[in-house]
């Protein structure tokens, strides 16, 4: 057996609903500006016919179970939700056709991408890396796993609320790119593999918080998420 200079890293990982088994969770991909009026809100409008779907990553440590509280993170003044639909990739695939893209997929979950927009928007405009906007500790939060595989969910209404009133409300149908599309483009770029995570984009609507507040969103036909802000870290 390998020893090693300090106890490595637990595997991060989800439960599965109606399983005992959990998802082993291996890399988590997001998609950036995926619905128009989103898109407009942050000033960066996006024209399908000549541009590609364009990603971010974020470190397993950021990854945080649905139901958590979550301290207020440091240096921002403008910590921001964004809800999501998020895919579960179950099985590796590399350069897959769209029309063959329900074959990775083994289920769904609800996610929140959470965002230090002020660093962000600092960052994007001097043509920076978002790594300190968007990599946050305990920023990435996600439902249990719903197993639905093969499964190619093409619209339901995705909808948050912030101390039960409501903050975004769309649907999936209005995504700019879609889950096939999604995962044809991707994995141009990377082997995908079981265990991977997709966050495909969120609606219009994004806003901050504060310490205190009680987050609820819901997908359609897959369920809910639920997050409290902490006291400031």
């Amino acid at each position: 057996m390998p020893q090693y200079l300090f106890n490595p890293p637990a595997v991060a990982a989800l439960p599965i609903q109606g399983k005992s088994e959990l998802f082993p969770v291996n890399r988590l991909f997001f998609v950036g500006r995926n619905y128009h009026a989103h898109a407009v809100e942050m000033g960066k409008p996006v024209d399908k016919s000549v541009e590609r779907p364009f990603y971010f990553t974020k470190s397993l440590t950021t990854l945080t179970p649905s139901g958590s509280t979550v301290p207020y993170p440091s240096e921002t003044n403008n910590y921001h939700f964004e809800m999501e639909l998020v895919v579960a990739i179950g099985r590796a695939g590399f350069r897959v056709a769209a029309a063959d893209a329900h074959e990775l997929i083994y289920g769904y979950a609800a996610g929140l991408d959470m965002t230090r927009r002020d660093l962000q928007l600092v960052a994007r405009d001097k043509g920076r890396p978002w790594d300190l906007g968007k990599d946050i500790e305990q920023g990435s939060v996600c439902s249990d796993i719903v197993p639905l595989p093969f499964t190619v969910i093409e619209r339901g209404a995705v909808e948050l609320t912030v101390n039960g009133a409501t903050k975004q409300k769309s649907d999936v149908d209005k995504l700019i790119w879609n889950v096939r599309e999604i995962i044809e483009d991707l994995s141009r770029f990377y082997h995908l593999q079981a265990g991977d995570l997709i966050y495909t984009g969120t609606p219009e609507g994004v806003g901050a918080v504060v310490p205190g507040d009680r987050l609820e969103g819901r997908v359609e036909g897959v369920g809910g998420v639920s997050l409290t802000i902490g006291a400031a870290a």
